[in-house]
């Protein structure tokens, strides 16, 4: 996020899109609900789904899943054609609009409309006019933007249209993704990616491998060569290039797409070690699983989606004989052949501090009396409250020309129905936690997919059958849930659930840029079964 949330009551009006805010992140959710209730604030919501925010919405905007772009370039035409953009913010403080102009040109109300799936183009039109005319206006948006072979130019669309608005490096304004789990964020800063060090360090650079090489006492030269994704792991798996996988709090059985092609991989590794807090779905295919701690059993950490770092306390003994995290990995790490002596989680902090030029003035003492966000380069630093404040950190905010393009898998006579996945307020990522709550799992018992009236007629389908959905890659019996939430030709379908898995039907179709996998759309056929 560049901006806070705190900042929402600042806000004039709020664009949500690809966000189920309320379901997903309901404390955010709450406050953008009572900005929008009770302060009469603008809102302008985008999603596939007629999710809870669209009802309160000035606009609402049901697109088909996968032409974000679409619709945010369409967005920008009519705010170009009727001179709202904020050009003396574009002139001074970004490069690039030319092109960008020039792309958007034939973005108009009408083609987009025909792109989308969206009846009345005149609500393009009022939606661009209602996000132009509030100052500061802030953008949520989640992984219905991100989870697309698309996802790194709907993010680059956001930033496009923030800028032409001159609402980043303002207070209420801002580029905010709402990350997907709790400390999503703190990982990435740490750098849990393919290939950065901490705090977002190419990995190919010389200095940093020299700098990463001496803080963490290791006598043997570390790669400048980035790792792979997760796709790309289970990819090289199968191929007999990958021997062995470290799974460490992730359960990509149920969270990767192609389900089939995820155990495919696992099952031809020679070695695969899980550490958990409970024996998931991946665990099962473990050689060794490991026990770690769960929140309330360690201390240390966590930075939030508004990059706020939080102190962790023990609250309670580790169960059995689960073991701390970093402790396990530690223990590990000297069995390898390095010399590690961290005695605690804020041993490991304070290491932090010294290669993580963005946490360097944070401490534990600090957060704990203290709002703090990075960056904060020193111990006299406030933290950053909002990014970009003067000037972007690159000198000039790139706009950049994109073209809508459409998804890898479209639909077809054979699988004629668009299908896209996402989560309930009940249930947590894959249920490793959720569903082994016993009020949680009774409260949302068991997956369904969404299927507009339309459909259910189409396929003399009632409300609570079971169905078949099937795609290229597998196929899974569940129960219908007939409501007008989904578009039209659309199907929604939660994945929390093993025992009708979402991703034993989506494709693993990558980012070129970034490999992030489209989650949010592929082509399926529904069906009905008979008893």
């Amino acid at each position: 996020m560049t901006n806070s949330i705190r900042e929402i009551p600042i806000s004039e009006a709020y664009l949500l899109i690809g966000t189920n805010t309320t379901e997903n992140h309901p404390v955010i959710g709450s406050m953008l609900k009572r900005e929008v209730i009770h302060k009469k604030k603008k809102l302008v919501v985008i999603d596939p789904r007629r999710i809870e925010m669209s009802r309160y919405a000035d606009v609402y905007l049901q697109i088909k899943p996968g032409t974000n772009v679409a619709i945010l370039n369409g967005l920008a035409h009519v705010i170009l054609k009727e001179n709202l953009h904020d050009a003396e913010y574009v002139k001074t403080r970004c490069e690039g609009f030319d092109d960008y102009r020039k792309v958007v040109e034939k973005y108009t109300p009408e083609h987009v409309a025909s792109i989308c799936g969206i009846e009345d183009p005149s609500l393009i039109v009022k939606a661009a006019r209602i996000l132009a005319n509030a100052k500061p206006m802030a953008l949520y948006y989640c992984m219905g933007i991100t989870q697309f072979k698309s996802g790194v130019n709907g993010v680059k669309s956001c930033a496009n249209f923030q800028m032409l608005l001159g609402n980043l490096g303002v207070a209420g304004g801002g580029v905010n993704p709402l990350r997907g789990q709790n400390n999503v964020q703190g990982a990435c800063d740490m750098g849990a990616l393919n290939a950065v060090y901490p705090a977002y360090q190419p990995v190919g650079n010389e200095d940093n491998k020299n700098k990463f090489k001496n803080a963490w006492k290791v006598a043997f030269d570390l790669s400048m060569k980035p790792g792979l994704t997760i796709v790309e792991s289970l990819n090289a798996a199968i191929a007999g290039d990958l021997k062995a996988l470290y799974v460490f709090g992730e359960n990509p059985v149920m969270s990767d797409p192609n389900q089939h092609h995820v155990i495919e991989a696992l099952e031809k590794l020679d070695f695969l070690v899980v550490q958990d807090i409970v024996m998931t779905e991946t665990a099962r295919y473990a050689d060794v699983v490991l026990p770690g701690c769960a929140f309330l059993e360690k201390e240390g950490t966590v930075s939030n989606t508004e990059r706020r770092v939080q102190l962790m306390h023990k609250v309670v003994k580790p169960w059995g004989e689960s073991r701390d995290d970093w402790w396990i990995l530690t223990q590990i790490a000297n069995r390898m052949g390095v010399d590690w002596n961290y005695q605690s989680a804020e041993d490991i902090f304070e290491e932090i501090r010294t290669v993580t030029p963005s946490y360097a003035g944070i401490t534990y003492e600090r957060v704990e009396k203290e709002l703090i966000q990075w960056p904060c380069p020193t111990e006299g630093h406030p933290g950053t409250q909002f990014l970009h404040k003067d000037k972007f950190s690159r000198g000039l905010g790139l706009m950049t020309a994109i073209e809508y393009t459409p998804p890898a898998e479209e639909v077809d006579p054979e699988y004629p129905v668009i299908l896209t996945t996402g989560r309930v307020l009940e249930h947590f990522h894959t249920g490793t936690m959720s569903r082994n709550s016993r009020i949680l799992d009774e409260t949302v018992p068991e997956g369904y997919v969404e299927l507009h009236p339309n459909e259910a007629s189409n396929y003399n389908i009632s409300d609570g059958e079971i169905v078949s959905v099937s795609t290229r890659r597998g196929s899974i019996r569940i129960k219908a849930r007939v409501t007008e939430r989904p578009k039209p030709n659309v199907a929604f379908i939660p994945f929390h659930f093993a025992e009708a898995a979402a991703n034993k039907l989506t494709i693993d179709a990558l980012d070129p840029t970034c490999k992030i996998p489209e989650f949010k759309v592929c082509a399926c056929k529904i069906e009905k079964v008979n008893a």
